[in-house]
Order: C-alpha cells, then structure tokens, then sequence
C-alpha cells in the first residue's frame, strides 16, 4: 500500500507538539500529569493484589473492577510516558506505526473502559435491586462473556478507524497538534477526502458515549428508587454518597472525551490547548480516581488489602 507521507520528515515519522500553545508550560503541566500517572499505577496495581490475593472478593463486583483497573492501566501507559517525555525532554518524534498503535489502543480501550463501566451499574442495579438472585444472574460465564463481549465491540469498533487511516495519503505538514495520537487531530494531516473517517469516528464516538451514559444512567435511577424506599436514613444517605460519587467519576469520563471530539470536529472557537487538555484529562483523571472511588471506598477491598499487610 503507498501513502504520500509529509516532505518535511523522515517517511515514517510525525512531530507531537504537546499541548498547542502552552509549550512554555509544559515542565509545570507536567507535575500533575506525573503524580496522576504514579496515582494510576500504584492503585490500579494494589487493587488488582488485593483481589487476586482474597479468595473473598472473587465476586462478580470486584471481577469488573480488575478489568477496568487493567484497562486503566493499559490506556494510561499507552499515552503518558510519551507524553511526559515530550514535556521533560522534547521528544516530540514519534514514528507513523507507533503513533497509529498508540492510536488505537487509546480508543479501543476507552470503548472498552466506557462498557466495563456499564456492566459495573448493571452489576450495582442487581446487587441492590435483586440481593436474593445476584450471585445466580452474575455467575462467573456470565462475567466472563460480559468481559468478551466489551472486548469484541472494541475491536470490531476501532479497527475499521485505523484501517481507515491507513487507506488515506498523509501529505500536510508532519506536525499533530495533541499531545499523543489523537484520532482526529492525525486525521487532520490526510490530503485525501477524510469525510468518511471523520463521519465514522464521531457516529461511534456518540454512539458509545449516548448510549452507555443512558444505560448507566437508568442502572442508577432504578437504583436510587430502590434506595429511596429504604427506613433507614443511615443507609439512604450512605447509598446516595456511593452513587454520587460513582457518576461523577462516569461524568469525568464522558463529557471531557465528548466535549473534546465535538470541538475537534466542529472547530469550535476555543484556544486549541482547551481542545487537548480536555482529551488528555478524560484519559488521566478516571483512571487515577477509579481505584480510589471504587477500591478504597469499598469495605470488602478495605479489609482485604489489611489482611494482606498482615499476612
């Protein structure tokens, strides 16, 4: 397959310029990013030892929670060593191949986080909603096709797109205007007719982002009526502190992504960092505070990661 690639660099690679405007800052820009990432690592990481470690907590809840802390994990990694690296050294350089992996494992995964996490309020609805029957709906097949299912969506999703990308010639300037491989802002270096790619992208984009907020939306109103008929005030209010919490973390997750693609798409008239600094936050945030919202908060994880400092 031919491509025309850009004049101005090597055939096979692009320059990232970091975040658009804000190169000055990038050495200050990049503490946070840091400490995100380390906060990313260590509790994604101790959460899935602690799991592994308790036969106790090999329920379907915290079976969910392992796959979003490895995707956390991999979607994570893929995009912040780069990206600090271009913060604290300048390495802007990355190669075609590279930069269209990077690519895809930052979508295919965030498809596959935004499905874990409408399994996850499925698996809350029944807890709460269907104590009785919980453990024989969510039996570990059941789990376990759950799993597959978000994977093969992501897959079938996110491989036409970068298949799509590799059909057409790059031939502008070498330079992408993001800190990682953003779909878009690479699509914006093809000379060919994009319209399809560009049309495909937002029409998934939507589609996983509309349809999995509605799902989990409507896990957690059957939830919070459930809730609502409880006597006691205690567990009312401890209730109404989980779900709150859970759907600000799934807010973090969609609306910055959404936001983000939309403005990339439609050329809104914002300060182009505005644009990259809303992508990269949607990827750095959910997976630092996942952990903590749904590890440390969480009795049973609590109780097993001190069984596991006392063994």
């Amino acid at each position: 397959m031919s491509h025309s690639h850009p004049t101005n660099t090597s055939l096979s690679e692009l320059q990232l310029t970091g975040i658009p405007g804000l190169q000055h800052l990038h050495h200050w820009i990049s503490i946070p990013f840091c400490i995100m990432y380390l906060v990313t690592l260590a509790g994604n990481s101790i959460l899935l030892c602690v799991i592994k470690a308790d036969p106790s907590l090999h329920l379907p809840m915290f079976l969910f929670l392992s796959m979003l802390a490895v995707i956390d994990l991999v979607m994570s990694t893929s995009i912040t060593p780069k990206m600090l690296s271009i913060f604290w050294f300048h390495s802007n350089a990355i190669s075609l191949d590279a930069c269209l992996t990077q690519m895809y494992f930052v979508h295919a995964f965030s498809v596959m986080e935004s499905g874990v996490l409408v399994a996850m309020a499925f698996d809350r609805y029944v807890a709460i909603c269907n104590p009785l029957r919980y453990l024989s709906i969510l039996t570990s097949p059941v789990v376990a096709v759950i799993g597959l299912a978000t994977l093969l969506r992501a897959v079938a999703f996110m491989t036409p797109l970068t298949f799509q990308i590799l059909r057409l010639s790059l031939c502008s300037s070498a330079v992408v205007d993001h800190s990682y491989c953003e779909h878009m802002a690479v699509l914006k270096l093809a000379c060919g007719d994009a319209a399809f790619s560009n049309t495909y992208s937002l029409s998934v984009s939507t589609y996983v982002g509309g349809f999995d907020s509605l799902l989990i939306a409507l896990s957690y109103a059957l939830i919070l009526r459930a809730v609502l008929s409880l006597s006691s005030p205690q567990a009312r209010k401890k209730a109404f502190s989980t779900c709150g919490s859970h759907l600000c973390v799934m807010a973090l997750f969609y609306i910055p992504g959404l936001l983000s693609m939309y403005m990339e798409r439609y050329h809104q008239e914002l300060p182009p960092h505005v644009q990259v600094l809303l992508a990269d936050l949607y990827l750095l945030i959910p997976p630092a505070f996942n952990p903590l919202i749904y590890g440390i908060r969480t009795k049973q994880i609590r109780d097993g990661a001190c069984r596991m400092i006392s063994q």
